[in-house]
C-alpha cells in the first residue's frame, strides 16, 4: 500500500523540519502514541495503540530516521509488532519545500501489514491508514500555528 499527500504549514521549513524531530511534538502528533523515546539521533522506539477495523492492538515499534538530505527532504523506516494481531512495517519519504511564510510538506508512504490485521483487506488498511495520516499532519499544523499547546514531558 502506498499513500501520497501533501499539507501546507504556517512555518519555515527550518521550524518545520525541527518539529519533525522534537520528540514531544512527534509524540503529541501520533494517534494512539503512548510512549516515544529518542535512542539515538537516527532511532526511536515507540508503543502506539490502534484499532483497525475490529482488530486493536498494541504495537512496540521502531522507527529508523535518514536525515541525509535535511532539511530539504528525508526518509524513516519502521516496524511495529502487534503481537497476535500482527506486524506492521513500512516507511516514508518526506520533502520540505518553502513557500514564503508557510512550509509545503509533501509526503510518500508505504506500508506493509502481516497476520489478523492484514486478513482484514486492503481497503480498510488503507482507509484507516489514510485517516491517521490525515490526523497526524493536521495536529502537526495545529502546533505549528499556535492552535494547539504542547503538553511537555516532566
Amino acid at each position: 500500500m502506498e499513500l501520497a499527500d501533501e499539507i501546507t504549514i504556517p512555518a519555515s521549513r527550518a521550524k518545520v523540519y525541527e518539529a519533525l524531530n522534537d520528540v514531544d511534538i512527534l509524540k503529541a502528533c501520533i494517534p494512539g502514541c503512548e510512549e516515544l523515546e529518542k535512542e539515538s539521533d537516527t532511532e526511536l522506539v515507540a508503543k502506539v495503540t490502534l484499532k483497525v477495523g475490529p482488530v486493536k492492538a498494541r504495537f512496540s515499534g521502531r522507527v529508523t530516521l535518514d536525515p541525509g538530505r535535511a532539511p530539504d527532504a528525508f526518509s524513516l523506516a519502521g516496524e511495529g509488532d502487534g503481537g497476535v494481531a500482527g506486524f506492521a512495517k513500512g516507511g516514508a519519504d518526506v520533502e520540505l519545500v518553502e513557500d514564503g511564510d508557510t512550509t509545503i510538506l509533501r509526503y510518500t508512504a508505504r506500508a506493509e501489514t502481516g497476520g489478523k490485521i492484514a486478513q482484514l483487506g486492503g481497503r480498510l488498511i488503507t482507509s484507516t491508514a489514510k485517516k491517521l495520516s490525515k490526523m497526524f499532519f493536521e495536529k502537526l499544523e495545529k502546533i505549528m500555528s499556535g492552535e494547539v499547546e504542547l503538553e511537555k514531558a516532566s
